[in-house]
């Protein structure tokens, strides 16, 4: 995950902690971001099974008949189907529920339970999912895929930031979007692949392989070291804790790193109902980017891309095995941007990433829409030149999404929060990003029919709107330790008038 990761001394990062990037930390997050390959994983086979043409034979007949024979129906509504995007969406509204379970295991046990539990429920999603006999059999298994993914979503971005030194937590974490990418393009292969196996059982291979590395992560969750913040957390005996913070910083000198995270500690164990806690004033600003940040992330329109790619494709006239492919492309440019990322995140800061990534998505969507409006009707398809077009477009927004809000959209939430509500606060965030792209998913075949070409247009206005809130709303964090974040808020040109009167008088109360 975190190979490209330079290993170097970190003494004095942003002016305070003492500490190197280890090779225990980078194995350690290796491991942990099994996470993402298992969401991405998820992400990519379910677009991919749902064009190929034995599965919906099998589970959503209707669908199949409408594509290959009704001659009269738009093209853009040929995959109109609440069941069929149910298939999809079914996920997400488990990990929105499962999310906040997992808020309260995090924080009482620590982070590793949570990527246990989260790799488990997973395993066993993946066995019910390629075993299916009926459709009722193929919801259940995306179900326990939820709670897996919705466990591990919620854990381990907090567990790469934890680990973390502030110098390269921005790549770190980013990792964890790295292997959301690995696991959708490995997801695209494998569906390519399954889609020319004679019998028209592949689909079947394509679901059940989500078990290896939900087995990976399950297992390997057993031999991750937990955060010295959740052992202090837990009540650890601080010597512990000390012993764990000196072996991931790779120094004994780590008292004043130590000293924050015991300070953040005791705060933290006065507050006995976090989410009530995050409502108060002081942490505006935190519970605004809990709501605004993932909500921003889904009305990018990334999940046109990500869920269904292939009936995009499918719908200018490309055929089966080539609109896999092309997802097969658009996979290889997602991961490479995020790796890009991962390299420069710490560098340049989060806002610009997110600003040049805004306007790159922004008119790489205009020209899409433009190009189906113009040259794809109702009925028929485009030419082989425009569809190759289009398709270079679809990387071109891939590419901005992937070293952008992809990355950044899991990062900037999972660094803002204090110990005492991050928990709260991560759960939050994990929960108002599946509820959006649930209904995403399961509304985007039914404004596809609704819409048509217009549907990119739609999302582009989204991808302007958030542009200009970041610009206006959003500090830069790079480089900053997440117990000091704070300072970040009270500097802030906007955010200093909302926090800066509360901060004042907690320090004349000290």
């Amino acid at each position: 995950m975190a190979m490209g990761i330079a290993i170097g001394s970190d003494q004095g990062a942003a002016g305070e902690y003492n500490g190197r990037m280890t090779l225990f930390v980078v194995l350690s997050c290796m491991m942990a971001a099994m996470g993402g390959v298992i969401f991405g994983y998820d992400i990519g086979i379910s677009g991919g099974v749902t064009s190929m043409e034995p599965f919906l034979k099998k589970f959503f007949p209707e669908v199949n008949t409408k594509m290959k024979e009704d001659t009269k129906i738009s093209n853009y509504c040929k995959f109109d189907s609440q069941l069929l995007t149910s298939f999809t969406s079914s996920l997400y509204v488990a990990g929105l529920i499962a999310s906040f379970f997992a808020s309260s295991v995090t924080k009482a046990f620590g982070r590793k339970p949570s990527i246990l539990i989260g790799g488990a429920a997973f395993l066993a999603g993946a066995a019910l999912g390629g075993a299916a006999l009926n459709v009722y059999m193929l919801i259940c298994g995306r179900v326990l895929l939820g709670v897996g993914v919705g466990f591990a979503n919620q854990s381990v971005p907090l567990y790469l930031s934890e680990m973390a030194p502030p110098r390269y937590r921005g790549a770190i974490n980013n990792g964890f979007q790295f292997s959301v990418g690995i696991g959708a393009l490995s997801a695209n292969l494998i569906n390519y692949g399954t889609q020319k196996i004679k019998g028209g059982w592949g689909w079947r291979i394509s679901l059940a392989m989500a078990a290896v590395p939900a087995l990976i992560l399950t297992l390997g969750a057993l031999f991750l070291p937990e955060t010295p913040n959740s052992l202090i957390q837990q009540n650890t005996d601080p010597q512990t804790a000390k012993s764990m913070l000196q072996r991931i910083r790779g120094t004994q000198d780590v008292q004043a790193e130590l000293d924050d995270l015991i300070k953040a500690s005791e705060i933290s164990k006065n507050i006995k109902h976090p989410f009530k806690k995050i409502i108060q004033k002081k942490y505006r600003p935190q519970l605004v980017m809990a709501i605004a940040i993932p909500f921003l992330q889904q009305v990018t329109g990334i999940n046109v891309i990500a869920f269904y790619a292939p009936l995009v494709f499918r719908t200018m006239g490309i055929g089966e095995s080539a609109s896999l492919m092309s997802s097969v492309v658009t996979g290889v440019v997602g991961t490479g941007s995020t790796f890009i990322s991962m390299l420069i995140v710490d560098k340049l800061g989060r806002r610009v990433l997110l600003l040049v990534g805004g306007i790159q998505m922004l008119a790489s969507q205009v020209m899409i829409g433009v190009v189906l409006a113009t040259q794809l009707g109702d009925h028929g398809g485009v030419s082989e030149g425009y569809a190759v077009l289009v398709l270079v477009l679809i990387c071109v927004y891939v590419a901005g999404f992937g070293w952008s809000w992809g990355p950044l959209g899991w990062l900037i939430p999972s660094e803002i929060f204090p110990l005492e509500i991050r928990s709260a606060g991560q759960s939050i965030n994990v929960a108002v990003n599946f509820l959006f792209t649930f209904v995403v998913a399961q509304t985007f075949l039914a404004m596809l029919c609704h819409f048509k070409s217009g549907i990119f247009f739609f999302f582009g206005g989204w991808v302007a709107v958030m542009t200009v809130f970041v610009y206006l709303f959003l500090p830069e964090t790079k480089n900053v330790p997440m117990e000091q974040m704070g300072r970040v808020w009270r500097e802030h040109w906007f955010w200093k008038r909302v926090v800066g009167e509360e901060y004042d008088a907690s320090k004349m109360e000290e």
